[in-house]
């Protein structure tokens, strides 16, 4: 991706998020053709020059230092995760490669022994782009239940839980609030994309989202993002009914994401989430899936 152009969007449009009143400026009742901040005002409130901003959000100055930045982050209000984004653009902004084909991410023997040894809890594994990399047999019946759980013969064509959530039907029924679950795949896309701007994969999938889906090209031009962590969402599964799910992320060093739902004991959702594990429990291999590889196995 073209790291300068996404810092000047980044920062173009938080700017135009914020009012002059929410910053403490005094507006005077002004028309402003355009909304939020202006240019100067946001240079004003970090201390730097109107200049040096205006070449910075415009893509022409790629040194900008830490002192700089963290200014920019705190006159923009960005809280933490956004705050990080704004370095990985800037950051972005300094690489000189051209975007390349990363090769596919593959499950290590650690990471299936873990999803192993969280037995019947609902586990899936993904990749830094929100490739599917394995599941366990409950994770796929709760999350893809529709799909082969053995998956494609390639790599390259596993399922990709970011395309699930906006362009697959089953899976967009499976939340009670799609939008809340859609903004947050979208801002851990941002993330995922400020970290590895030269990743042709997030590039080509990021494209292929907004071209097909109208709502996630609305979502991407907010500019937000979200770091990962846990989330509860109402589910409606359509073997158990609905649910309530904690939906708990594990981050790995290698930038693998676990996800582990969870339901609170003694409830109407434990006892559905321990009906939706008795009706796949006819599946005779407990070992976690790798969507890519099981047809091998």
């Amino acid at each position: 991706m073209d790291s300068r152009r996404q810092l000047g969007a980044f920062l173009q449009t938080r700017r135009s998020q914020l009012r002059p009143e929410d910053v403490g400026l005094v507006g005077h009742g002004d028309r402003r053709r355009v909304p939020g901040l202006r240019r100067e005002e946001l240079a004003l409130l970090a201390g730097v020059s109107a200049s040096y901003y205006a070449r910075l959000e415009q893509g022409y100055s790629l040194n900008a230092s830490p002192e700089v930045l963290d200014a920019i982050a705190r006159a923009l209000r960005l809280d933490e995760a956004e705050h990080r984004h704004l370095y990985d653009l800037a950051a972005g902004t300094r690489v000189r490669s051209a975007a390349r084909r990363a090769a596919p991410e593959r499950m290590t023997a650690e990471l299936a022994q873990l999803v192993e040894a969280l037995g019947e809890t609902p586990v899936l594994v993904m990749g830094r782009r929100s490739d599917v990399l394995a599941w366990n047999r409950t994770g796929h019946a709760l999350f893809a239940g529709h799909l082969d759980p053995a998956g494609p013969a390639t790599p390259r064509d596993r399922p990709n839980m970011a395309r699930l959530v906006f362009l697959d039907p089953h899976t967009r029924d499976l939340y009670l609030d799609w939008p809340t679950k859609a903004r947050s795949v979208v801002g851990a896309l941002r993330l995922a994309a400020g970290q590895h701007p030269d990743d042709a994969a997030i590039s080509t999938l990021i494209g292929d989202l907004t071209v097909r889906s109208p709502e996630f090209s609305d979502m991407w031009a907010a500019h937000r993002v979200k770091t990962a962590g846990d989330a509860t969402y109402e589910m409606r599964h359509p073997l158990v009914g609905a649910m309530t799910v904690t939906q708990q992320l594990l981050r790995t060093e290698q930038g693998r994401t676990v996800v582990v739902a969870t339901t609170e004991p003694g409830s109407s959702s434990r006892e559905a989430m321990s009906l939706l594990t008795h009706l796949t429990s006819v599946t005779a291999d407990p070992r976690p899936t790798t969507p890519a590889a099981a047809r091998h196995r």
